[in-house]
């Protein structure tokens, strides 16, 4: 039975060195040519151009009476352009890989993204106010400044955001470069499954690609934010496990002085307890204090390492009764008797 397939679920023993995307030539050109792009599509629709004649034209047309049999597939398929499935799913993926790998930065690229999709999309749908298809009001109108948020596409803008940042986080050329494929043509089906639907005008989608692609080709600027985040919550997770540490105790070395407590023997004075370093034999260490009499004849009497109830008995000298007058004390010689009588 091979097990080598559950590799890949273990930590890794060190943190990869991942290079992140740097701001190259070739990305600054793609990013002022989209956002070139991302300017003419506004314009167009602000002077009610061709794009808005399109717009009501494709709307007209009403793709999802064309071609009803599409109708109930679209619907389950749109929602890989939700913000809360996708950012979940992909926020899952990236958190395991963010565990594996020791770091804290795909889980704070895919924040950042989301923050700065918010931001901008938002910014301009609430601007323009533009309503939607099935909303209009007046044929070959633009729509705007009507109090909606129609304009660009939220679905079609998360959609290149989510699955665009697998392909920015992909520690392969190989990978990344079947995960930008992937993407875009999740991107661009959900993009014109709104415009079937009629949720979305084609000029939204199109605004909707652009705002997605600017956001992910932006993000190499916001590298070193992310950098200064990571090491932050670092930084805060070691403060709270060193808050939450037991202070170390120093350990003795063997043979090295201890410290006892010293019993206070029979019949002295009662003084505060003194604390003597004992050496490794059990003898008392010379120390610079005064000690009395009474206790230093203690001390040297019985050993210090030994408590009261482990010292040997010591048995006292001669006899307890006391003396009496009439009684011989043991090897003398008796005191002669007076004799009575002649």
């Amino acid at each position: 039975m091979r097990t080598d397939i559950f590799a890949r679920l273990d930590r890794e023993p060190e943190p990869p060195k991942i290079e992140p995307p740097r701001m190259s030539r070739h990305r600054i050109a793609l990013f002022c040519g989209t956002l070139a792009f991302y300017v003419a599509i506004v314009v167009a629709v602000l002077v009610s151009s061709w794009l808005v004649t399109l717009d009501w034209k494709v709307m007209l047309f009403r793709p999802y009476q064309q071609w009803p049999e599409f109708h109930a597939f679209l619907d389950y398929y749109i929602v890989l352009g939700q913000r809360g499935p996708t950012a979940t799913m992909v926020a899952c993926w990236l958190g395991w890989r963010s565990w594996r790998q020791h770091t804290m930065r795909p889980l704070l690229t895919l924040g950042a993204s989301l923050l700065l999709l918010n931001v901008t999309v938002g910014a301009v749908k609430i601007g323009l106010g533009r309503l939607g298809p099935h909303y209009a009001t007046q044929i070959g109108s633009a729509e705007l400044f009507a109090g909606g948020d129609i304009f660009p596409s939220g679905h079609t803008a998360n959609a290149v955001v989510t699955w665009g940042i697998l392909a920015y986080l992909a520690t392969t050329p190989r990978a990344r470069r079947y995960l930008s494929a992937v993407s875009a043509i999740v991107s661009l089906g959900v993009g014109l499954t709104t415009v079937y639907l009629g949720t979305h005008w084609l000029s939204d989608v199109l605004l909707g690609w652009a705002a997605g692609l600017l956001i992910l080709l932006s993000l190499p600027w916001v590298e070193p934010l992310i950098t200064r985040a990571e090491a932050w919550i670092f930084a805060q997770r070691e403060a709270l496990r060193g808050r939450g540490r037991p202070v170390p105790s120093v350990p003795v070395a063997a043979g090295g002085p201890r410290t006892v407590v010293l019993p206070r023997p029979v019949g002295a004075t009662a003084e505060p307890s003194v604390l003597e370093p004992v050496a490794a034999g059990g003898h008392a260490a010379t120390t610079t204090g005064t000690v009395t009499g009474a206790r230093s004849r203690a001390h040297s009497a019985a050993p210090s390492h030994l408590v009261r109830s482990e010292r040997t008995p010591v048995t006292p000298a001669g006899s307890r009764r006391p003396p009496h007058a009439d009684r011989t004390p043991r090897g003398g010689t008796a005191p002669a008797r007076p004799m009575s009588g002649g």
